[in-house]
Order: structure tokens, then sequence, then C-alpha cells
């Protein structure tokens, strides 16, 4: 089974890869593609940074291993999905406004994120193999955004933006990227697009990590801290995710149903690839 010559095809092929004219928050949007051809890697499910995102400070205890989501895991596989150049043109970073497009496409376009998922996943059980989408598995997966306001999942009260099952960190460990100055991954398709993955008892030769630091593929060139509208990134200590998470709920009230802000991933030189030193 070809993953990325599949995934490549499906996405190629599968009309919820565009924007259906009745969601279109412009109609001039309608059918446009939200993603590109994606990116695909692997790791081993016993590879040891896994258990080194329980760390205090990188995610911590709370985070599962590939194990734990399902018993007998071999492999996890990491996708990332590519936004389309109609997307990121749409999407000025000079104005502090998310654009339609880029609403549409975080929400719209993440069903299909989702549904493709569930492709993979039926696929590789139709190949003989168990998968599990950790973010899809009801009651297992949770998130805290504003520290206190999961308690049920999260005792600590002082611990907020985190999660059993980091979608960024995961493509990490599979060979997808590292880290920017804005928490997002560059990839060799840009750090602007979206993340899933499956645990899979399916044995997959691991991707090789062409890096060895977890912001290598970063300049540090502050673009992304320039673009944000609410001063969320400093260029030394990185990403304030209080000021970033008051921007994100800020957008729920002014477009629900969708949201969305994206200004550090779009105008930057990683918007599209890994940018030169």
């Amino acid at each position: 089974m070809d993953i990325q010559k599949e995934l490549a095809e499906y996405i190629k092929t599968a009309p919820g890869n565009h924007l259906a004219a009745e969601d279109a928050l412009s109609p001039d949007m309608a059918g446009m593609p939200f993603f590109e051809e994606p990116l695909v890697g692997a790791a081993r499910a016993d590879d040891p940074l896994f258990e080194e995102l329980r760390r205090p400070g990188v995610i911590g205890p709370w985070f599962r291993l590939p194990g734990e989501w399902l018993p007998g895991a071999r492999s996890v596989v990491s996708v990332f999905f590519p936004y389309s150049g109609e997307i990121k043109r749409r999407e000025d970073p000079a104005r502090p406004e998310p654009s339609p497009a880029w609403l549409n496409a975080r929400i719209d376009g993440e069903r299909f994120v989702n549904e493709t998922a569930g492709f993979l996943a039926d696929r590789l059980r139709e190949e003989g193999f168990e998968a599990v989408i950790p973010t899809a598995v009801p009651g297992e997966f949770w998130s805290v955004w504003e520290p206190g306001t999961n308690p049920e999942k999260m005792s600590d009260p002082t611990v907020g933006f985190t999660s059993p099952w980091s979608e960024r960190h995961v493509a990490f460990v599979c060979g997808l990227g590292t880290f920017g100055l804005s928490a997002g991954l560059i990839t060799a398709k840009g750090i602007c697009g979206r993340f899933r993955s499956i645990v899979t008892t399916a044995e997959l030769p691991p991707t090789e990590r062409p890096y060895h630091d977890v912001h290598e593929y970063c300049t540090h060139c502050n673009q992304c801290a320039r673009n944000c509208p609410v001063g969320a990134i400093d260029p030394v200590t990185g990403k304030c995710h209080d000021l970033c998470s008051a921007r994100i709920h800020e957008s729920k009230r002014l477009y629900a149903p969708r949201y969305g802000c994206g200004k550090c991933q779009v105008g930057v030189p990683c918007m599209s690839g890994i940018p030169p030193k």
C-alpha cells in the first residue's frame, strides 16, 4: 500500500476538497480547492521521541503513547495538508481580519481533513491492519485551552493549551518538519496547512528525520511576529498562547460558526517551503 500515492489521488478526486457553493462565504469562492497534494511521514510506534513528549515542558505526562491509543501499535502515520495557493493568495497578512477564504478553509476544510483521515484508516483496515485516529476517539481525546477550563481531564489548574495528543509534535517525530517561532511546524511544503495522524498495527518504514534541532528550519526572520495583529509572538520568547487564544475567541464571536486567524502562516518565508538560511 503506497499511502502517499493513494492520498494524493484521493485529494485530487474527492469532491470534499473543493468548497461547496452553499458553504462559500463569497460566491466567487465556490469550487475553490482547500488543499494541495499532502506530505506523509511515518515513525515506529516505539520511537523514543514519543516518550520524550511526556517530559514536563514539552507536552507532559498526560501525553498518551501510540500503544496506549492502540495496543499492538507498530507505526504512526502523520499527514500534512498544505493549503492551496488560492487560500494563501486571498489571506492578506496586512489586514487584521481573516479573509472569507481562510474562514472557510479553517472550518469547512477541516471536515475534509477528517474525511481523508477516515479514508486512510479504512484503507489500512482493508489491508488487514487496525487503525485509530487519536483526535477522533470519543471521550479519549480532549483539549484544554485556558488553564482550569477542563478540570475533569486536567487536574492541574495551572496547565493550559494542551491535550493528550499533539499533531504538530507527532509530525515532528514522523520526520515532517521542525517548529517555527509561531509554534507552527515548518515542512517541506511550508507551515501553512493542517495535520492529522493515525496509529496503526501496520509496520511501515520510518521516515528519516533530516534535522537535529526542534527549530532547525526557522530562520528567526521574525516576519510572523510582525504579522500577528495582537502581538502574540515575541522574537525572543516565542508565542504567547493567552493572546493567541483571545484572538481566536474573538473571531469565534465575530464569524460564528467559523473562526480563524492564520496571519503567522502567510506572507512569511516559510509559508510554502523551508526557507533558505
